[in-house]
């Protein structure tokens, strides 16, 4: 079976054609194997193109094996994904998990825009804490010193395995306030359980939480978000009343790797 690797802002996936679904999608070693960076492709995640009610679905693993929640820069890529195979134009629609994406891409300057879900609640845990779920659920912190400097694995798997999010687990963002929309962000995601270099749904949070955080007022705001890998836009709209995001938009490049063939045998 052919397998293509695709990144987005460093975010990395491995991706599979599986419309015919000859992929063993329960197979959870299977997945990590292909996801381990020593002893497979490497890979933040894997993604498969499946076929469901007549349109396109993305099937998302994290690198541990198991089946997760939305991944923003993976739908990207997904995007770039169907449109290098000539399935979509420039503009399309796409199923996954939490429903229904739109997707725009710009070929001229190479970036790929995202539709994300709607986020009608927003929970303050305390000062400058927050979370939300963007199609993933997220903590989000922001904090007064440089989170390039801070420990923030060990700092996120205390909140990550703690008695309230241990069972689900809970991807954890540490945020510098740059400018007054401008952030700086370090992830630690749940299912790779280590810091990525970007996180779509993550930047996506930080902007929104952002928005409360700073006070900003009602309508249409666009954020700039500096990952690890890269520089991500996240533009929405801000009901500043009800604490309620919509007509959110995760944009950044999406890149095709390379493409190669598995040399394990996929029945």
């Amino acid at each position: 079976m052919q397998f293509y690797k695709y990144e987005g802002t460093g975010n990395d996936f491995v991706m599979m054609d599986d419309r015919e679904a000859k992929f063993p999608v329960g197979d959870v070693k299977l997945v990590a194997s292909l996801c381990d960076r020593r002893f497979g492709i490497g890979a933040d995640g894997l993604i498969l193109l499946q076929e469901k009610s007549g349109l396109h679905y993305m099937k998302y693993y994290n690198s541990d094996g198991q089946e997760s929640s939305m991944c923003g820069n993976g739908g990207r890529c997904f995007a770039k994904f169907m449109y290098d195979l000539g399935l979509i134009d420039t503009e399309a629609k796409f199923e996954a998990i939490d429903g229904l994406h739109e997707v725009k891409l710009d070929l001229m300057n190479e970036l790929v825009a995202l539709k994300m879900i709607d986020v009608t609640k927003l929970t303050e845990l305390a000062t400058g804490i927050f979370e939300l779920n963007t199609g993933s659920p997220h903590y989000v912190s922001f904090k007064e010193e440089e989170v390039i400097g801070l420990p923030i694995i060990e700092m996120a798997k205390e909140i990550r395995y703690n008695s309230t999010y241990a069972a689900e687990g809970i991807n954890v963002n540490f945020a510098n306030l740059l400018g007054l929309k401008e952030l700086a962000i370090r992830t630690y995601e749940r299912g790779v359980e280590n810091e990525t270099l970007s996180c779509g749904t993550g930047a996506t949070a930080v902007a929104l939480a952002a928005a409360k955080y700073l006070g900003l007022p009602n309508g249409a705001h666009v954020l700039a978000i500096k990952v690890m890998g890269g520089a991500l836009k996240i533009r929405f709209n801000f009901d500043s009343t009800k604490n309620q995001f919509s007509d959110i938009w995760l944009v950044g490049p999406a890149n095709q790797v390379f493409k190669g063939e598995l040399s394990l045998k996929i029945s």
